[in-house]
């Protein structure tokens, strides 16, 4: 510390510092400018290790994915106008993704606020839809209240992000006289009903088809073990949303796969047959149910969900358990379901219709590759995507120990993510493996923080699976509208490993089956951040899919109208 530092009276802007000290706040992720200044000048005597990306979107995902990744609060710093802007996506992603997040940005000083002065935004506002709750601080003596409940309400109950919006004045202002922060209380969630945990201990006890449906409610309630311990005590079938994969290991017998438009076959089915469905932490979102009227249309429903307001909002539940699920999973742990027939019907069905890897020819077929690749990884590591093509193959083929592992963007299938999510990942878990898996589309939609991951050496692995292509979008053009293909070529992409190589970030490139295995073993002992730049086939498409508005047994495994070159699996028996 400075000795004109020293002895300045503390200001707004040094109370906030230490304020996030206080909350347990280690690193946080942001862009100077004008109204944030103040703040800015707080962190060069601050212990609060402050990242400088290239841009503010990736402040607000790098902070997103810090969170997804520890759990802890993630926090992004930007200044007003187009600073706060720019935050605008991370935050709605965490927001629909229920990330715990705080969001500072800096505002015009309070006299100037509505005569649109310089840089002047309502980001309080703007991003009243896409937060749990949004501040705006109108004296310094406000800080101390503010500061507790945003982080309160961003870790209370259903996560979230949470905004304060900053007046330059308030963060310069006096505050000697504040006291030191102390941080709120997390009230913990309710107890589930008695009555209602006895009547799903009967429902599953007389269910002679049960199925789990899983989500990430799970991880956001700290609630795996106990889930776990559910599914080994009751040994009832299991199925797993994107978000909640990880929840069992992709190994356990009972996981018979993701459910929904790219689920499996194995786990489709069994919901569509199920008596029971016994869903934890999930909100029957369209991209796992499908058709909803036809979604589990025999199935009575128990529904286990932090968050009250997701029980029967979409389908009534039968029995509605809102409250602590962990509690309410190791209550139910006792139950006994006599279903050895219908069990054993899911297991063959899932070694029936498990995916295949012998596609034809040398050229890298993107499932394999990706399915070495979480053989060849730690069991630890944290795999983080960008959103499209990839996104799939990776739920589909990659084995998962903890969803805390598996970082994707569920709801708002943000393109951009995953670069900078996989770098906020790295620096809550400095000594984990970290690998991006991208696309060539998402890459380049924040493929400036390669500057950050070069500056900081954080050593993050990049697979990028280049097809030239806009490649679920071309998918869906191939298959729904008539191959009239519109605006998805990216035949001009630049040569990913030079423009790694510029960055000083070791790349490779391959195109053959033939070198994946070096090509991966060469990208993990990579002592720093690295690049394996993988061509693969533009006509390459996701398998298995349930075409839009279809219930989930109507599942394609190839374009209907050509043959399929990609190894399929079986047919659903008639």
């Amino acid at each position: 510390m400075n000795a004109t530092a020293a002895t300045a009276p503390r200001n707004g802007a040094r109370w906030i510092a230490h304020a996030l000290e206080a909350e347990g706040v280690d690193t946080l992720f942001g862009y100077p400018g004008g109204t944030i200044m103040p703040f800015y000048d707080a962190l060069v005597d601050s212990k609060l290790k402050h990242i400088l990306v290239r841009h503010e979107q990736g402040a607000a995902l790098a902070a997103n994915g810090y969170a997804r990744a520890s759990g802890k609060v993630g926090v992004c710093v930007a200044t007003s106008g187009p600073g706060a802007s720019n935050l605008v996506t991370g935050i709605a992603d965490a927001m629909l993704d229920s990330v715990p997040m705080v969001c500072l940005t800096g505002q015009v000083a309070t006299p100037l606020m509505g005569t649109d002065a310089f840089q002047e935004l309502d980001v309080f506002g703007l991003t009243m839809p896409i937060v749990k709750h949004s501040f705006l601080v109108r004296k310094v003596g406000d800080l101390p209240e503010v500061l507790r409940e945003a982080f309160r309400i961003a870790r209370e109950g259903r996560p979230g992000p949470v905004l304060v919006d900053l007046p330059k004045d308030v963060q310069m202002a006096d505050a000697s006289h504040l006291p030191d922060h102390v941080p709120a209380a997390v009230e913990a969630p309710p107890a589930p009903d008695a009555a209602r945990l006895a009547e799903a201990l009967a429902a599953i006890a007389g269910a002679e088809k049960p199925v789990v449906y899983g989500g990430g409610g799970i991880a956001l309630a700290d609630a795996v073990d106990a889930f776990r311990q559910f599914v080994e005590a009751t040994r009832i079938p299991t199925v797993l949303t994107l978000r909640g994969l990880g929840a069992l290991p992709g190994n356990h017998p009972q996981f018979l796969g993701m459910l929904g438009m790219h689920g499996t076959r194995a786990a489709n089915m069994a919901v569509q047959e199920c008596d029971l469905l016994v869903v934890v932490g999930a909100r029957f979102d369209d991209r796992a149910t499908g058709k909803l009227a036809e979604f589990a249309p025999f199935a009575r429903v128990v529904h286990l969900d932090a968050d009250a307001y997701e029980i029967s909002k979409l389908r009534t539940a039968d029995i509605a358990i809102p409250g602590d699920v962990a509690a309410g999973l190791r209550a139910l742990g006792g139950a006994r379901a006599t279903c050895d027939d219908w069990r054993q019907t899911c297991q063959q069905r899932r070694e029936r219709f498990a995916a295949r890897y012998d596609a034809p020819g040398g050229d890298i077929y993107a499932p394999a590759l990706l399915k070495r690749l979480s053989e060849v990884a730690p069991d630890d590591a944290i795999i983080a995507c960008d959103v499209g093509q990839h996104q799939m193959w990776v739920a589909q083929h990659c084995k998962f120990d903890h969803p805390r592992n598996h970082l994707t963007s569920g709801a708002l299938g943000t393109m951009g993510f995953g670069l900078p999510a996989a770098m906020g990942a790295q620096f809550a878990c400095p000594e984990r493996t970290v690998v991006l898996v991208s696309g060539d589309g998402s890459f380049m939609m924040n493929v400036q923080e390669l500057a950050t991951i070069a500056r900081t050496r954080m050593p993050v692995k990049i697979v990028l699976l280049d097809n030239n292509a806009l490649g679920m979008v071309r998918q869906w053009q191939e298959l729904f509208f008539a191959e009239r293909y519109s605006e998805i070529d990216l035949s001009d992409n630049p040569d990913f490993a030079a423009l790694a190589q510029v960055f000083g970030i070791p790349a490779r490139r391959i195109e053959r089956r033939s070198e994946v295995d070096d090509a991966l073993a060469a990208l993990l002992a990579q002592p720093g951040p690295a690049l394996l730049h993988v061509a693969i086939d533009v006509k390459a498409n996701v398998w298995p899919l349930v075409p839009p508005n279809s219930a989930n047994s109507s599942m394609l495994e190839s374009n209907p109208a050509k043959p399929n070159p990609e190894p399929s699996n079986h047919a659903i028996p008639a």
